[in-house]
Protein backbone atom coordinates (compact mmCIF):
# COMPACT_ATOMS: atom_id res chain seq x y z
CA UNK A 1 0.00 0.00 0.00
CA UNK A 2 1.26 3.52 -0.82
CA UNK A 3 0.29 5.06 2.49
CA UNK A 4 1.05 8.67 1.55
CA UNK A 5 -1.28 8.42 -1.45
CA UNK A 6 -3.97 6.95 0.78
CA UNK A 7 -3.65 9.62 3.45
CA UNK A 8 -3.55 12.61 1.10
CA UNK A 9 -7.23 11.90 0.41
CA UNK A 10 -7.95 13.43 3.84
CA UNK A 11 -8.04 17.25 4.16
CA UNK A 12 -5.17 18.37 6.41
CA UNK A 13 -6.23 21.31 8.57
CA UNK A 14 -5.45 22.81 11.93
CA UNK A 15 -6.75 21.04 15.00
CA UNK A 16 -9.07 22.72 17.49
CA UNK A 17 -9.38 20.93 20.79
CA UNK A 18 -10.01 22.24 24.29
CA UNK A 19 -7.13 24.58 25.09
CA UNK A 20 -4.87 24.00 28.11
CA UNK A 21 -5.77 27.41 29.53
CA UNK A 22 -9.52 26.74 29.22
CA UNK A 23 -9.12 23.26 30.70
CA UNK A 24 -7.30 24.68 33.73
CA UNK A 25 -9.89 27.42 34.18
CA UNK A 26 -12.67 24.84 34.23
CA UNK A 27 -10.69 22.66 36.61
CA UNK A 28 -10.23 25.62 38.96
CA UNK A 29 -13.98 25.71 39.49
CA UNK A 30 -13.52 22.86 41.97
CA UNK A 31 -15.81 19.96 42.67
CA UNK A 32 -18.83 21.62 41.06
CA UNK A 33 -16.85 21.98 37.87
CA UNK A 34 -15.75 18.35 38.05
CA UNK A 35 -19.33 17.20 38.41
CA UNK A 36 -20.31 19.37 35.47
CA UNK A 37 -17.52 17.88 33.34
CA UNK A 38 -18.61 14.40 34.35
CA UNK A 39 -22.13 15.16 33.17
CA UNK A 40 -20.80 16.43 29.87
CA UNK A 41 -18.67 13.32 29.47
CA UNK A 42 -21.60 11.03 30.27
CA UNK A 43 -23.82 12.83 27.75
CA UNK A 44 -21.12 12.62 25.09
CA UNK A 45 -20.69 8.88 25.68
CA UNK A 46 -24.45 8.35 25.54
CA UNK A 47 -24.70 10.33 22.30
CA UNK A 48 -21.97 8.27 20.66
CA UNK A 49 -23.83 5.08 21.59
CA UNK A 50 -27.17 6.32 20.28
CA UNK A 51 -26.62 4.85 16.81
CA UNK A 52 -27.77 8.05 15.10
CA UNK A 53 -26.50 8.80 11.62
CA UNK A 54 -27.04 11.23 8.78
CA UNK A 55 -27.00 10.90 4.99
CA UNK A 56 -26.70 14.11 2.98
CA UNK A 57 -27.75 13.93 -0.67
CA UNK A 58 -26.04 17.00 -2.10
CA UNK A 59 -27.39 18.34 -5.40
CA UNK A 60 -24.40 20.39 -6.49
CA UNK A 61 -25.17 23.33 -8.75
CA UNK A 62 -28.47 24.30 -7.11
CA UNK A 63 -31.70 22.63 -8.29
CA UNK A 64 -34.74 24.66 -9.27
CA UNK A 65 -37.41 24.73 -6.59
CA UNK A 66 -40.13 24.97 -9.24
CA UNK A 67 -39.00 21.77 -10.92
CA UNK A 68 -38.55 19.91 -7.65
CA UNK A 69 -40.91 20.32 -4.68
CA UNK A 70 -42.52 23.76 -5.06
CA UNK A 71 -44.02 23.80 -8.58
CA UNK A 72 -46.10 26.69 -9.89
CA UNK A 73 -48.09 25.16 -12.76
CA UNK A 74 -50.25 27.41 -14.88
CA UNK A 75 -48.19 30.54 -14.18
CA UNK A 76 -45.74 32.40 -16.38
CA UNK A 77 -42.88 31.69 -14.00
CA UNK A 78 -43.86 28.04 -13.59
CA UNK A 79 -43.12 27.18 -17.21
CA UNK A 80 -44.18 23.79 -18.60
CA UNK A 81 -43.60 21.87 -15.36
CA UNK A 82 -46.73 20.15 -14.06
CA UNK A 83 -47.62 19.25 -10.48
CA UNK A 84 -48.60 15.78 -9.31
CA UNK A 85 -50.48 14.53 -6.28
CA UNK A 86 -48.68 12.78 -3.46
CA UNK A 87 -49.64 10.35 -0.71
CA UNK A 88 -50.45 13.41 1.41
CA UNK A 89 -53.75 15.03 0.42
CA UNK A 90 -53.28 18.60 -0.78
CA UNK A 91 -49.50 18.34 -1.01
CA UNK A 92 -48.24 18.39 -4.60
CA UNK A 93 -44.72 18.29 -6.03
CA UNK A 94 -43.28 18.55 -9.53
CA UNK A 95 -44.08 15.83 -12.05
CA UNK A 96 -40.49 14.53 -12.15
CA UNK A 97 -40.82 12.85 -8.73
CA UNK A 98 -43.47 10.08 -9.02
CA UNK A 99 -41.69 7.60 -6.71
CA UNK A 100 -41.07 10.17 -4.01
CA UNK A 101 -44.70 11.31 -4.29
CA UNK A 102 -45.75 7.89 -2.98
CA UNK A 103 -43.49 8.27 0.06
CA UNK A 104 -44.39 11.81 1.08
CA UNK A 105 -45.80 10.64 4.42
CA UNK A 106 -42.16 9.97 5.35
CA UNK A 107 -40.84 13.24 3.94
CA UNK A 108 -41.02 16.89 4.97
CA UNK A 109 -40.44 19.73 2.51
CA UNK A 110 -39.15 23.13 3.54
CA UNK A 111 -40.33 25.50 0.78
CA UNK A 112 -39.30 28.75 2.43
CA UNK A 113 -35.54 28.45 2.84
CA UNK A 114 -33.92 31.88 2.79
CA UNK A 115 -30.22 32.08 1.99
CA UNK A 116 -27.73 34.90 1.64
CA UNK A 117 -25.26 33.52 -0.89
CA UNK A 118 -26.04 33.08 -4.60
CA UNK A 119 -22.54 32.12 -5.78
CA UNK A 120 -21.77 28.39 -5.93
CA UNK A 121 -18.67 28.28 -3.71
CA UNK A 122 -20.10 30.63 -1.10
CA UNK A 123 -23.52 28.96 -1.13
CA UNK A 124 -21.96 25.51 -0.79
CA UNK A 125 -19.93 26.76 2.17
CA UNK A 126 -22.98 28.34 3.79
CA UNK A 127 -25.16 25.22 3.47
CA UNK A 128 -22.39 22.90 4.67
CA UNK A 129 -21.18 24.90 7.66
CA UNK A 130 -24.14 27.07 8.64
CA UNK A 131 -21.87 30.10 8.40
CA UNK A 132 -20.94 32.55 5.69
CA UNK A 133 -17.47 32.58 4.19
CA UNK A 134 -15.68 35.35 6.07
CA UNK A 135 -12.10 35.96 7.18
CA UNK A 136 -9.31 33.42 7.38
CA UNK A 137 -10.98 30.98 9.78
CA UNK A 138 -12.30 27.84 8.11
CA UNK A 139 -15.49 26.61 9.77
CA UNK A 140 -16.12 22.85 9.91
CA UNK A 141 -18.33 20.89 7.58
CA UNK A 142 -21.48 19.72 9.40
CA UNK A 143 -20.35 16.17 8.63
CA UNK A 144 -17.20 16.81 10.67
CA UNK A 145 -19.29 18.15 13.56
CA UNK A 146 -21.40 14.98 13.51
CA UNK A 147 -18.24 12.87 13.30
CA UNK A 148 -16.79 14.64 16.34
CA UNK A 149 -19.94 14.43 18.44
CA UNK A 150 -21.26 11.01 17.41
CA UNK A 151 -18.22 9.26 16.00
CA UNK A 152 -15.86 6.88 17.75
CA UNK A 153 -12.30 8.28 17.64
CA UNK A 154 -10.94 4.76 18.01
CA UNK A 155 -13.07 3.32 15.21
CA UNK A 156 -11.42 1.28 12.47
CA UNK A 157 -13.80 3.01 10.01
CA UNK A 158 -13.95 6.70 9.07
CA UNK A 159 -16.56 8.68 10.98
CA UNK A 160 -17.29 10.87 7.94
CA UNK A 161 -17.35 9.49 4.40
CA UNK A 162 -18.05 11.58 1.32
CA UNK A 163 -18.78 9.89 -1.99
CA UNK A 164 -17.47 12.69 -4.15
CA UNK A 165 -15.62 15.82 -3.02
CA UNK A 166 -16.86 17.98 -0.16
CA UNK A 167 -15.70 20.70 2.21
CA UNK A 168 -12.98 20.16 4.80
CA UNK A 169 -13.25 19.74 8.54
CA UNK A 170 -11.94 23.28 9.02
CA UNK A 171 -10.45 24.06 12.40
CA UNK A 172 -11.69 20.75 13.87
CA UNK A 173 -8.69 19.04 12.30
CA UNK A 174 -7.78 15.81 10.58
CA UNK A 175 -9.38 13.45 13.10
CA UNK A 176 -12.85 14.28 11.72
CA UNK A 177 -11.88 15.12 8.13
CA UNK A 178 -14.00 13.60 5.34
CA UNK A 179 -12.78 10.35 3.86
CA UNK A 180 -13.29 10.80 0.12
CA UNK A 181 -14.52 7.93 -2.07
CA UNK A 182 -14.67 8.47 -5.82
CA UNK A 183 -15.85 5.04 -6.97
CA UNK A 184 -18.94 3.88 -5.06
CA UNK A 185 -19.15 0.13 -4.70
CA UNK A 186 -15.40 -0.41 -4.89
CA UNK A 187 -12.73 -0.47 -2.21
CA UNK A 188 -11.00 2.88 -1.67
CA UNK A 189 -7.66 3.35 -3.41
CA UNK A 190 -4.54 1.86 -1.78
CA UNK A 191 -6.49 0.11 0.95
CA UNK A 192 -5.11 -3.32 0.08
CA UNK A 193 -1.91 -4.10 1.93
CA UNK A 194 1.17 -4.61 -0.23
CA UNK A 195 3.23 -6.12 2.58
CA UNK A 196 2.43 -8.41 5.56
CA UNK A 197 1.01 -6.74 8.67
CA UNK A 198 4.15 -7.51 10.69
CA UNK A 199 6.33 -5.70 8.17
CA UNK A 200 3.94 -2.77 7.97
CA UNK A 201 3.96 -2.42 11.77
CA UNK A 202 7.77 -2.39 11.80
CA UNK A 203 7.72 0.40 9.23
CA UNK A 204 5.26 2.41 11.31
CA UNK A 205 7.38 1.91 14.44
CA UNK A 206 10.46 3.11 12.55
CA UNK A 207 8.56 6.12 11.25
CA UNK A 208 7.48 6.97 14.81
CA UNK A 209 11.10 6.98 15.95
CA UNK A 210 12.15 9.18 13.03
CA UNK A 211 9.42 11.68 13.83
CA UNK A 212 10.36 11.91 17.51
CA UNK A 213 13.13 14.44 16.79
CA UNK A 214 10.76 16.48 14.65
CA UNK A 215 8.24 16.54 17.51
CA UNK A 216 10.92 17.52 20.01
CA UNK A 217 11.85 20.45 17.77
CA UNK A 218 8.41 21.98 18.22
CA UNK A 219 6.19 20.11 15.75
CA UNK A 220 4.51 17.85 18.29
CA UNK A 221 0.98 18.70 17.14
CA UNK A 222 1.77 18.13 13.47
CA UNK A 223 3.55 14.86 14.22
CA UNK A 224 0.63 13.72 16.36
CA UNK A 225 -1.84 14.34 13.55
CA UNK A 226 0.44 12.59 11.06
CA UNK A 227 0.71 9.52 13.28
CA UNK A 228 -3.04 9.51 13.87
CA UNK A 229 -3.62 9.38 10.12
CA UNK A 230 -1.23 6.49 9.64
CA UNK A 231 -2.73 4.61 12.57
CA UNK A 232 -6.27 5.03 11.26
CA UNK A 233 -5.23 4.10 7.73
CA UNK A 234 -3.62 0.92 9.06
CA UNK A 235 -6.70 0.08 11.14
CA UNK A 236 -8.98 0.58 8.12
CA UNK A 237 -6.89 -1.81 6.04
CA UNK A 238 -7.47 -4.54 8.62
CA UNK A 239 -11.10 -3.72 9.38
CA UNK A 240 -13.70 -6.48 8.89
CA UNK A 241 -16.18 -3.68 8.16
CA UNK A 242 -14.26 -2.59 5.08
CA UNK A 243 -16.69 -4.63 2.98
CA UNK A 244 -19.32 -1.94 3.61
CA UNK A 245 -17.69 0.04 0.79
CA UNK A 246 -18.40 -2.82 -1.63
CA UNK A 247 -21.66 -4.09 -3.12
CA UNK A 248 -20.74 -7.76 -3.46
CA UNK A 249 -23.24 -8.76 -0.79
CA UNK A 250 -26.16 -6.99 -2.46
CA UNK A 251 -28.48 -8.77 -4.88
CA UNK A 252 -28.82 -7.73 -8.50
CA UNK A 253 -32.41 -6.70 -7.75
CA UNK A 254 -31.33 -4.29 -4.99
CA UNK A 255 -28.62 -2.75 -7.15
CA UNK A 256 -31.14 -2.31 -9.94
CA UNK A 257 -33.66 -0.75 -7.56
CA UNK A 258 -31.18 1.98 -6.60
CA UNK A 259 -30.23 2.59 -10.22
CA UNK A 260 -26.92 2.10 -11.97
CA UNK A 261 -25.89 5.75 -11.81
CA UNK A 262 -23.09 7.09 -9.62
CA UNK A 263 -25.71 8.54 -7.28
CA UNK A 264 -27.75 5.35 -7.08
CA UNK A 265 -24.79 3.14 -6.27
CA UNK A 266 -23.48 5.84 -3.93
CA UNK A 267 -26.70 5.86 -1.90
CA UNK A 268 -26.62 2.09 -1.65
CA UNK A 269 -23.08 2.33 -0.28
CA UNK A 270 -24.28 5.08 2.07
CA UNK A 271 -26.93 2.76 3.48
CA UNK A 272 -24.30 0.07 4.02
CA UNK A 273 -21.92 2.53 5.69
CA UNK A 274 -24.44 3.83 8.23
CA UNK A 275 -25.37 0.23 9.00
CA UNK A 276 -21.66 -0.39 9.61
CA UNK A 277 -21.57 2.45 12.13
CA UNK A 278 -20.41 5.45 10.09
CA UNK A 279 -22.33 8.44 11.54
CA UNK A 280 -22.20 10.77 8.51
CA UNK A 281 -22.18 10.04 4.77
CA UNK A 282 -22.48 12.58 1.97
CA UNK A 283 -23.32 11.56 -1.58
CA UNK A 284 -23.11 14.09 -4.42
CA UNK A 285 -24.83 14.55 -7.74
CA UNK A 286 -23.75 17.50 -9.86
CA UNK A 287 -25.18 19.06 -12.98
CA UNK A 288 -27.94 21.26 -11.50
CA UNK A 289 -26.59 24.61 -12.68
CA UNK A 290 -29.12 24.82 -15.50
CA UNK A 291 -28.89 28.32 -16.94
CA UNK A 292 -29.72 26.79 -20.32
CA UNK A 293 -31.78 23.83 -21.50
CA UNK A 294 -33.42 23.50 -18.10
CA UNK A 295 -36.63 21.91 -19.32
CA UNK A 296 -34.71 19.38 -21.39
CA UNK A 297 -32.21 18.43 -18.70
CA UNK A 298 -34.29 18.56 -15.55
CA UNK A 299 -36.34 15.40 -16.14
CA UNK A 300 -33.44 12.91 -16.33
CA UNK A 301 -31.64 14.63 -13.43
CA UNK A 302 -34.70 14.45 -11.16
CA UNK A 303 -35.56 10.90 -12.19
CA UNK A 304 -32.14 9.69 -11.10
CA UNK A 305 -32.57 11.20 -7.62
CA UNK A 306 -36.23 10.17 -7.44
CA UNK A 307 -35.38 6.51 -7.97
CA UNK A 308 -32.34 6.23 -5.73
CA UNK A 309 -33.55 8.47 -2.89
CA UNK A 310 -36.94 6.75 -2.76
CA UNK A 311 -35.26 3.35 -2.61
CA UNK A 312 -32.96 4.54 0.16
CA UNK A 313 -35.89 5.74 2.27
CA UNK A 314 -37.77 2.49 1.74
CA UNK A 315 -34.72 0.40 2.61
CA UNK A 316 -33.96 2.37 5.76
CA UNK A 317 -37.53 2.02 6.96
CA UNK A 318 -37.77 -1.69 6.18
CA UNK A 319 -34.47 -2.35 7.92
CA UNK A 320 -35.45 -0.35 11.01
CA UNK A 321 -32.90 2.42 10.44
CA UNK A 322 -34.98 5.39 9.27
CA UNK A 323 -35.95 6.65 12.74
CA UNK A 324 -32.27 7.04 13.65
CA UNK A 325 -31.01 8.14 10.23
CA UNK A 326 -31.58 11.73 9.19
CA UNK A 327 -31.75 12.07 5.40
CA UNK A 328 -31.22 15.52 3.84
CA UNK A 329 -31.57 16.35 0.15
CA UNK A 330 -30.58 19.86 -0.91
CA UNK A 331 -28.33 22.13 -2.95
CA UNK A 332 -26.59 25.44 -2.27
CA UNK A 333 -29.52 27.71 -3.26
CA UNK A 334 -32.39 27.79 -5.75
CA UNK A 335 -33.10 29.17 -9.22
CA UNK A 336 -34.77 32.38 -10.35
CA UNK A 337 -38.58 32.20 -10.46
CA UNK A 338 -38.47 34.11 -13.74
CA UNK A 339 -37.30 32.03 -16.68
CA UNK A 340 -34.39 33.54 -18.58
CA UNK A 341 -35.13 33.63 -22.28
CA UNK A 342 -31.79 34.86 -23.56
CA UNK A 343 -31.18 31.71 -25.56
CA UNK A 344 -33.26 29.30 -27.64
CA UNK A 345 -32.96 26.87 -24.71
CA UNK A 346 -34.07 28.86 -21.64
CA UNK A 347 -33.25 28.11 -18.03
CA UNK A 348 -33.12 29.69 -14.60
CA UNK A 349 -30.30 31.61 -12.95
CA UNK A 350 -28.98 31.79 -9.38
CA UNK A 351 -31.46 32.65 -6.61
CA UNK A 352 -31.00 32.45 -2.84
CA UNK A 353 -34.03 34.47 -1.69
CA UNK A 354 -36.21 31.38 -1.50
CA UNK A 355 -35.56 27.72 -2.26
CA UNK A 356 -36.55 24.29 -1.00
CA UNK A 357 -35.12 21.08 0.44
CA UNK A 358 -36.21 17.69 1.79
CA UNK A 359 -35.81 16.09 5.21
CA UNK A 360 -36.76 12.58 6.30
CA UNK A 361 -36.00 10.17 9.13
CA UNK A 362 -34.13 11.08 12.30
CA UNK A 363 -37.35 11.91 14.12
CA UNK A 364 -38.57 14.28 11.41
CA UNK A 365 -42.37 14.38 11.08
CA UNK A 366 -43.11 13.65 7.43
CA UNK A 367 -46.14 14.43 5.33
CA UNK A 368 -45.89 18.20 5.53
CA UNK A 369 -44.60 21.27 3.75
CA UNK A 370 -43.07 23.99 5.91
CA UNK A 371 -43.47 27.53 4.57
CA UNK A 372 -45.16 28.92 1.50
CA UNK A 373 -44.09 31.02 -1.46
CA UNK A 374 -46.24 33.36 -3.54
CA UNK A 375 -48.22 32.15 -6.54
CA UNK A 376 -45.45 33.28 -8.89
CA UNK A 377 -42.67 31.99 -6.62
CA UNK A 378 -41.06 35.42 -6.22
CA UNK A 379 -41.31 35.85 -2.45
CA UNK A 380 -41.87 33.91 0.76
CA UNK A 381 -45.44 34.36 1.96
CA UNK A 382 -45.21 32.35 5.15
CA UNK A 383 -42.68 30.86 7.61
CA UNK A 384 -39.25 31.88 6.31
CA UNK A 385 -36.50 29.48 7.42
CA UNK A 386 -32.98 30.85 7.67
CA UNK A 387 -29.86 28.75 7.21
CA UNK A 388 -29.17 29.11 10.94
CA UNK A 389 -32.67 27.77 11.65
CA UNK A 390 -31.91 24.78 9.42
CA UNK A 391 -28.71 23.97 11.32
CA UNK A 392 -30.49 24.29 14.65
CA UNK A 393 -33.00 21.77 13.26
CA UNK A 394 -30.30 19.39 12.06
CA UNK A 395 -28.61 19.48 15.45
CA UNK A 396 -31.91 18.75 17.19
CA UNK A 397 -32.51 15.75 14.93
CA UNK A 398 -29.01 14.44 15.63
CA UNK A 399 -29.15 15.04 19.39
CA UNK A 400 -26.34 17.61 19.26
CA UNK A 401 -26.36 20.70 21.48
CA UNK A 402 -26.10 23.65 19.03
CA UNK A 403 -24.91 25.94 21.85
CA UNK A 404 -21.89 23.83 22.69
CA UNK A 405 -18.66 25.68 22.07
CA UNK A 406 -15.67 24.54 20.07
CA UNK A 407 -12.33 26.24 20.64
CA UNK A 408 -10.49 27.54 17.58
CA UNK A 409 -6.70 27.26 17.23
CA UNK A 410 -6.33 30.82 18.59
CA UNK A 411 -8.43 30.02 21.67
CA UNK A 412 -11.66 31.63 20.51
CA UNK A 413 -14.88 29.86 21.63
CA UNK A 414 -17.46 29.36 18.88
CA UNK A 415 -20.91 27.86 19.21
CA UNK A 416 -21.73 24.97 16.89
CA UNK A 417 -24.59 27.08 15.49
CA UNK A 418 -24.52 30.86 15.67
CA UNK A 419 -28.14 31.96 16.19
CA UNK A 420 -31.36 30.68 14.71
CA UNK A 421 -34.20 28.58 16.09
CA UNK A 422 -35.08 24.98 15.30
CA UNK A 423 -38.14 24.38 13.09
CA UNK A 424 -40.11 22.62 15.81
CA UNK A 425 -43.02 21.80 13.49
CA UNK A 426 -40.76 19.17 11.96
CA UNK A 427 -40.74 17.08 15.12
CA UNK A 428 -43.69 14.99 16.26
Amino acid sequence: MHTDEFLCRLNLTQSGELSRRRFLSVGAAGLAGSAFLSQIGAHAAELKKSGRSCILVWLAGAPSQMETWDPKPGTKNGGPTKAIRTAVPGLKIAEHWPKLAKLMKEVAVIRSMKGKEAAHARGTYHLHTGRRMTGALKFPNFGSIVAKKLGDPKSDMPNFVSIGKTLSSGFLGVSVAPFIVNRPGQLPNDVTAGVPASRRNRRLALLKKQEADFAAAGAETLVGEHQTLYHRASALMDSPRLKAFQLDGESAAVKQAYGKSQLGQGLLVARRLVEAGVPFVEVRKGGWDMHKSLFKRIGPACNDVDQSLSQLLQDLKQRGRLEKTLVICMGEFGRTPKINRKSPAPGRDHWARNFNLLLAGGGIKGGQAIGKTSANGQVIDDRPVLVEDLFQTLCKAMGIDPNEEFITPIGRPLKIVDGGTAVNELFA
